[in-house]
């Protein structure tokens, strides 16, 4: 009996978080911000998270991790949440809408694909086609008004993404621990240093966060750290890899509808036409990966 058919509640949930939960947290870290400075909130957000699900994979049994996966979870966990998200926050921070930064952050399958290349992957036709008109879209992209009047925004959020791509495939050539583990260990140390560069950059906490404040930051450790990774981790285990990683081009669809309606944020004809765009791209690339699995 397959997996949909007898866990379909489970099915139906994990889809749920990666969609919903995901696409939900680029307009909670905008809320966020309102109360929090961007590196610190980032910091404590996988600080904590990445405490809380390292105490309870060692309840469960897990073997700590050795020095050298410390060492290689660091060194990812710093691409990927420091760099990734920590980018991001910062990009939101400089006045890019939520909506527009989570489409940018659509474009990480075309960043993966190029990075891939360097490690001996071999890109099919329909790939490079898909990494061509994503190029397209993230020129469209720059020329919307939301990254023109942000150009310091637009490049930090392309860097995050570059850098969670490049994060991405290295990892598959690290010793990472097993399972959550990995991503308990690199929260912890991707926390770890965005609050020092918190600390660094002079970020101070000028007044208590409000109510939203803190709402947005326990939904981001619990529901979009916590969670949502755990989603993930039981959607590709148990669909077609393709399937898993979809969030890709629906996350953004979500980060605009729930931008435009809880956040009053506007999306200009050029960053619709550029949605259309990335979306496309990022559907090319995934069809070479949707015929592989129907054939298995």
């Amino acid at each position: 009996m397959s997996a949909a058919r007898r866990f379909p509640l489970q099915l139906i949930g994990a889809f749920f978080a990666l969609y919903v939960i995901w696409g939900s947290t680029y307009l909670v870290i905008r809320i966020g911000i309102e109360s929090w400075p961007p590196l610190m909130m980032a910091g404590v957000r996988f600080l904590v998270a990445g405490c809380l699900m390292y105490g309870f994979m060692r309840w469960r049994g897990a073997p700590t991790p050795t020095l050298v996966q410390w060492r290689s979870a660091a060194m990812i966990g710093f691409l990927l949440l420091a760099c990734g998200n920590g980018g991001v926050t910062l990009a939101e921070h400089s006045g890019v809408a939520s909506g527009v930064a989570a489409l940018a952050v659509a474009t990480v399958p075309l960043f993966t694909l190029l990075f891939g290349y360097f490690w001996g992957a071999r890109n099919t036709r329909l790939e490079w086609a898909g990494i061509a008109l994503g190029l397209i879209g993230i020129a469209m992209l720059n020329l919307g008004s939301n990254l023109q009047s942000s150009p310091l925004g637009a490049a930090m959020i392309l860097f995050a993404a570059a850098a969670w791509a490049f994060g991405s495939v290295w990892s598959r050539h690290l010793p990472l621990p097993a399972g959550a583990m990995a991503s308990a260990a690199e929260m912890i140390t991707a926390g770890a240093v965005l609050l020092i560069a918190s600390l660094l950059s002079g970020e101070r906490m000028t007044h208590l966060p409000t109510a939203a404040g803190w709402g947005a930051l326990l939904y981001l450790v619990f529901f979009g750290s916590i969670i949502a990774f755990s989603a993930y981790m039981y959607l590709l285990k148990n669909v077609r890899p393709a399937a898993a990683t979809s969030y890709a081009y629906v996350n953004p669809a979500v980060a605009v509808m729930l931008g435009i309606v809880f956040a009053g944020e506007s999306i200009g004809v050029e960053e619709c036409l550029a949605m259309a765009v990335i979306i496309s791209a990022v559907v090319l690339i995934g069809l070479p990966q949707w015929r592989k699995q129907k054939t298995l």
